[in-house]
């Protein structure tokens, strides 16, 4: 059958014939047993998304896994086509699945992109999967470029590009300094959602040169970065305050698309001074509330789960207090194909007939096709039993073998969905699933329900039996639902027994066996009682409870809903809590519950601990609920009520809350109608007619509020005619000729009355005398036709009932419905004030012609060629500008100098636009022209250069010439005098002689016309070295000297280059080299050298221009050993002890010599000196040991591998070609590209040459990743 065939007339009488022959889906059951037996065709149970982007330094996993009886086995194709599996050897599938591992190690990883699809089969179907496309994720490097530093004045709005390379998936924006550190964002600095960086106005703090934006590609954890980006704001002439104008979006009106389902972002920036406030707000419409957050300072509005319903006008405005700018967004809503009803898997037997439903929606709606076994519809073997209408699949008479399996596509231009629906004809006897014998247990008074699950094709009858006697037929105590559950409503103990359940159908009969137990509940007969006891006394609360004796409870006792204290002296008993020696804090609520395996009741008691005090305690409750409640002095309209009032236990009644129930229209609602004085006994009711009355009083006094009293008897009001019309009456065309007149009915509490209608009344303002009329009931709109196209209409509705009519209603104003603008704006002229800038006028349309509401204008206009062209080659694209209100001119920026436009307008209303007027053309004068498009200096002489430019892309008029200028660039980046030449618009090149050797100039380009010059293109560029020179910067000569502070470095230096350094490392050694930089300068101070160490040092120059790095030669600063720490020892306690002891020992030997002597011994002289030498005078070696030099240089080495200065602050290399030195790497490294290939922890360590060998080498982000 065609599956676009159309419906005939009696198609659908056939269909609900066919319906109510089919057979309920029959359910695969879950139990293995059961499917051990069952033949089944293949239903994918696990497949990969459809869109899958993979790690190229991860093996590819394509998921598919399938059920079958027979295990289905898998084949794929890839981009349409098979895919053999086995030929190629780093794809492997899964044994027992269809699931592909692609090893890509080794392989490039481009060559298995692609679109993937399984197939699952076996003898009884084929199962298909999604398409699914395979990609790879990428991060491709920044484009080379060189970012002009930017000078601004302060005040004015700024946009700082970040253009970040297409990724896939897409980079994560943010920006950040040199340091890593994120820059703040404001209300009035803000990041948009492409990455740009926008300023509402500049201040002098935004000043810097290191604007970095950065692009986080997550599925590769790369990071790229943009060269950095140099602003200088100048508080010379700043700009003053200004009103509010949109940055993004421009203009006055955009559009946006969006799929239901996803997250709307809608984006506005706006400049002004001081920074405008944004605001949000549909036209027309709220926001939804639940659905709705704002980001980035309420410049962004994001409403997640998209519907229909958030179509529509979104008006964002920006507001300071100079003025207010509106911008609107027209949002549409587009549907990808998403499911009503997926198609079900059925199971028929033979000579059934089943249904397969495909419903889908979408916008715009989606195109449904099927396919039987993965194989178009319409190509498949002809199936005479199979009709196929759309979305639907008839199956009538099935016969043994034709099952299969089908898959519904339902496709639009946004997605598509996909889904396997199995037919398996079975022919099974019935089974019963459910357990034989099982025991189900209830409380009296509750549901229970008896299961009988059980399989069968066809699908078993379901019958029941009690005690095998009694056959159960539908209805009261007893419901048997379509699955063969038994339910009992409301069970009672006679209903315990045994019950029987027969499964049947013309293949066999099985029966099971189930049994039904009715409990007793759990009901608590002595609660416990508050109770008021005296500190140190004991509290004991009684829970006497009443259970089925085949079920055993469990008592538990709570305090303030939690558990009880771990306290000896809380004891529980089986039916009591005694809580001994009572203190303060046992004061709260006690819960006695009591569980069963079916049930639960659960009663609470409050402890109060007062003093102990002789005097009883006064106890404090709430009162008693009122009693005798008696009707009296009743009219139509009013009633006493009088009443009994309760014991108030202590505590004076305040008031009597007066409750009604309304047993005709709302039972079992209590309603608070009045309250009345504690001290009265009566009340006086006001009344409404047509109400069944209950009335109940309850007591409240400073403990709370009594139980309810009984109710009163019942007081009927007689009906009457309302004493109300509807509201919110209101009268609105939806289509051209009708008008639709709604209103919020009446509830049935006022209606006053049976027969509730409303009184419809419309007529023609200004026109007819007479009203039409019409009464209706049960509804709240009523829709007239035949109506004038917007003609203003008088309306009221009127409540009536079968006792009257209500007051007279108000009269409200209501229009019929538009259509769309006859007419179209006649006189259309312009009036061009500017290059880029014209005013088009028109004669508004009569407004009888609008045929609606008067929504404004649209001019509509496009660029038609330049002036200097014969003919355009393509069309460009419509413009289109909207003026709401009675508008006769408009005007229309932004226009392309030198160039012919066309130009009509149209009139618009709510229903859409008009025919649109004559088209009208005019011409734009000549403008400035844009930069030249290139400028190169081709040619470095010693003394001259040689410059080629092309012409602007847009010279936006006649091309007069081009002006040139150009001044020299000393080392130090100070300029020098600028020289001018003018040239003829033919002229491309020029040689510029008499420069000086070896020096940078900088060139300014501009184009100009009869209008004035362009905007300048520039460019710098150096002349050749000087060959009396030798090769690199002319050096002279290098002196050093020692000094306390360190080594001082002097030198001769005669180049241009901007970066220069000392350099110096320790004789022999093998580490880097360490440099400073000495920018400007001829001397160095080297600070922190070691004492005894010597030292090669060397100055070396490079600049971005000149890749050679140039050097000195090195010479050897030697710094001389000295103490860093000299001690003075005649200070030390030990040396002290050790000359008194050495002056002691003198002492005794003198003594002794003196007492030799006069005993006329001999004491040579030589002998005394040899033994009396003192130590003081013997010579002491600076590093033999005894007095050890203390030393503190080794606490203060820096550590290995930093990068520190000795200062302690980050320098940071004036050059912006890179973020690390010529030569040497620094903690974070980036390519020249820009790519991020360092570690934040951590130095690694690299040669010059490996800085560039990765163009796409992933980098750790652990720290990077806290920004994202």
């Amino acid at each position: 059958m065609d599956r676009n065939r159309k419906w005939v007339p009696g198609f659908e009488a056939v269909l609900l014939i066919l319906l109510s022959h089919t057979t309920v889906a029959l359910e695969v059951p879950l139990d293995p047993k059961v499917l051990e037996g069952l033949p089944q065709p293949p239903t994918i149970t696990l497949q990969s998304p459809k869109d899958y982007i993979f790690d190229p330094r991860e093996n590819i996993v394509i998921h598919c896994e399938a059920k079958g009886k027979p295990q289905p086995s898998f084949s794929w194709t890839r981009n349409g086509s098979h895919f053999d599996v086995e030929k190629d050897s780093k794809v492997l599938m899964k044994p027992g699945s269809g699931t592909l591992v692609i090893d890509i190690s080794q392989e490039k990883a481009e060559a298995y992109e692609g679109t993937y699809q399984c197939t699952a089969h076996n003898e009884h179907g084929t199962a298909v999967s999604n398409n699914i496309v395979i990609r790879q994720s990428r991060s491709p490097l920044w484009s080379k470029e060189r970012n002009e530093a930017i000078v601004v004045q302060k005040g004015v709005s700024l946009v700082l590009q970040c253009r970040p390379p297409a990724g896939l998936p897409p980079p994560v924006i943010f920006w950040m300094d040199n340091n890593f550190q994120r820059l703040p964002l404001d209300k009035r600095v803000s990041q948009a959602l492409n990455g740009d960086l926008y300023f509402s106005n500049v201040l002098p703090e935004d000043t810097r040169s290191d604007y970095i934006c950065y692009a986080r590609f997550p599925h590769t954890q790369t990071i790229q970065q943009k060269q950095p980006i140099s602003v200088t704001v100048l508080d010379s002439s700043p700009d003053g305050e200004r009103r509010p104008g949109f940055m993004l979006p421009l203009g006055t009106t955009s559009t946006q698309m969006v799929l239901r389902g996803e997250t709307l972002e809608l984006e506005c920036i706006a400049d002004g001074l001081p920074t405008p406030d944004i605001s949000w707000q549909k036209d027309g419409g709220e926001l939804p509330s639940s659905r709705t957050s704002f980001h980035n300072f309420k410049k962004t509005l994001k409403i997640s789960d998209v519907n229909e319903a958030d179509g529509g006008a979104y008006r964002c405005t920006a507001t300071n207090n100079l003025g207010t700018v509106h911008h609107i967004i027209k949002v549409t809503v587009n549907a990808a194909p998403f499911w009503v009803s997926a198609p079900r898997n059925l199971i028929l037997a033979p000579n059934e007939t089943g249904i397969l439903m495909c419903r889908v929606s979408g916008e715009p709606k989606p195109q449904i096709s099927w396919f039987v076994n993965g194989v178009p519809i319409e190509n498949a073997p002809e199936d005479h039993s199979r009709k196929v209408d759309d979305d639907t699949v008839i199956l009538s008479s099935v016969q043994s073998g034709s099952s299969a399996v089908y898959q519904c596509n339902a496709s639009n231009a946004f997605g598509y969905l996909m889904a396997n629906a199995f037919v398996n004809v079975l022919a099974e006897p019935p089974r019963v699933l459910t357990p034989p014998n099982r025991v189900y247990q209830v409380i009296t008074n509750n549901p229970a329900l008896l299961h009988c699950a059980s399989f069968g094709s066809p699908i078993p009858t379901i019958t029941w039996f009690k005690d095998s006697q009694i056959s159960i037929k539908n209805g009261d105590p007893y419901v048997i639902r379509e699955d063969g559950t038994l339910e009992i409503h409301v069970a009672q103990p006679l209903n315990s027994g045994k019950y029987t359940c027969i499964a049947t159908n013309n293949l066999g009969i099985k029966e099971n066996h189930v049994f039904l137990e009715v409990k007793e509940p759990t009901r608590i007969l002595k609660q416990p009682e508050y109770k008021v006891v005296q500190r140190g006394m004991s509290a004991v609360f009684e829970c006497k409870v009443k259970h089925d004796p085949s079920l055993h409870p469990t008592m538990t006792w709570l305090k303030d809903k939690g558990e009880l204290p771990d306290d000896e002296r809380f004891e529980v008993g089986t039916d009591s809590l005694i809580i001994k020696d009572v203190t303060d804090e046992d004061e709260g609520t006690y819960t006695c519950i009591m569980n069963t395996t079916l049930d639960q009741d659960s009663a609470s008691a409050m402890l109060t601990v007062v003093e102990a005090t002789p005097t009883p305690a006064i106890v404090y409750e709430k009162p008693d609920p009122p009693t005798d409640l008696e009707l009296t002095d009743q009219t139509e309209r009013t009633v006493q009520l009088t009443w009994t009032p309760g014991d108030e236990h202590n505590s004076p009644t305040q008031k009597f809350l007066i409750q009604y129930e309304d047993l005709l229209h709302e039972p079992g609602v209590w309603i608070n109608l009045t309250e009345v004085a504690g001290t009265s006994t009566t009340a006086q009711l006001n009344l409404s007619p047509y109400v069944y009355y209950s009335f109940r009083v309850r007591a409240l006094n400073n403990v709370g509020y009594s139980e309810p009293s009984q109710p009163s008897r019942q007081y009927r009001t007689n009906p009457a005619a309302p004493d109300e019309n509807p509201s919110d009456v209101h009268g609105v065309g939806l289509e051209p000729g009708n008008l639709v007149i709604s209103w919020t009915p009446l509830t049935g509490f006022q209606s006053n009355g049976p027969g509730l209608e409303y009184k419809v009344q419309w007529r023609q303002k200004d026109v007819e005398e007479n009203w039409s009329s019409k009464n209706v009931a049960n509804v709240s709109q009523y829709v007239v036709s035949g109506t004038p196209t917007y003609v203003p209409y008088e309306i009221k509705v009127q409540a009536l009932n079968d006792y009257g009519s209500g007051p007279d209603p108000e009269v409200v104003i209501g229009y019929s419905g538009e259509d769309l603008p006859l007419s179209a704006p006649d006189s259309v002229r312009v009036m061009v004030h500017s290059s880029t800038l014209a005013e088009v006028h028109w004669e508004p349309v009569a407004f009888p012609s609008v045929r609606g509401k008067l929504q404004g204008y649209k001019v509509y206009y496009r660029r038609e060629r330049g002036l200097h062209e014969t003919e355009k080659e393509t069309k460009e694209e419509e413009q289109v500008l909207s003026f709401s209100g009675n508008r006769s001119e408009g005007r229309l920026p932004g226009l392309q100098p030198y160039s012919v436009y066309s130009v009509f307008v149209k009139v618009l209303n709510s229903k859409g636009e008009g025919p649109p007027s004559p088209s009208k053309t005019f011409e734009t004068p000549e403008g400035v022209p844009e930069q030249p498009s290139f400028l190169n200096v081709v040619n470095h002489g010693m003394d001259s250069l040689t410059l080629e430019w092309g012409p602007p892309t847009n010279n936006n008029g006649r091309l007069a010439g081009y002006t040139l200028g150009y001044q020299p660039v000393n080392y130090t980046s100070e300029l020098g005098p600028v020289k001018v030449m003018t040239f003829l618009a033919n002229e491309t090149t020029v040689t510029l002689g008499n420069l000086n050797a070896s020096m940078l100039y900088k060139f300014y380009l501009s184009a100009r016309t009869i209008k004035g010059p362009g905007p300048n293109i520039t460019q710098e560029a150096s002349t050749a070295m000087d060959t009396m020179r030798p090769v690199g910067p002319p050096f002279g000569t290098v002196n050093t000297s020692v000094s306390e502070d360190g080594a001082v470095i002097s030198w001769e230096y005669f180049g241009h280059h901007k970066n220069v350094y000392v350099e110096y490392i320790v004789e022999n050694s093998k580490e880097d080299w360490k440099k400073e930089a000495v920018n400007g300068s001829h001397s160095h101070l080297i600070k922190g050298l070691k004492p005894g160490m010597s030292y090669r040092v060397r100055v070396v120059a490079k600049d971005a221009a000149d890749p050679t790095v140039h050097s000195t030669d090195e010479v050897l600063v030697a710094v001389p050993a000295v103490p860093s720490r000299q001690v003075d020892i005649a200070t030390q306690g030990w040396f002290i002890g050790l000359m008194c002891a050495i002056a002691l020992l003198i002492l005794v030997l003198l003594i002794v010599c003196f007492i030799k002597r006069n005993k006329g011994g001999k004491y040579p002289v030589k002998e005394k000196e040899d033994a009396h030498q003192d130590p003081e005078i013997q010579p002491m070696k600076e590093d033999d040991g005894t007095f050890g030099e203390y030393s503190d240089t080794e606490d203060h080495k820096p550590l290995k591998g930093s990068r520190t200065p000795s200062n302690g602050t980050v320098r940071r290399d004036e050059s912006d070609d890179s973020l690390v030195d010529y030569g040497e790497g620094g903690d974070g490294q980036f390519n020249e590209d820009g790519s991020f290939i360092g570690q934040y922890s951590g130095k690694k360590e690299k040669d010059t040459h490996e800085g560039n060998e990765s163009s796409e080498a992933p980098s750790p982000v652990n720290a990077m990743n806290s920004f994202v």
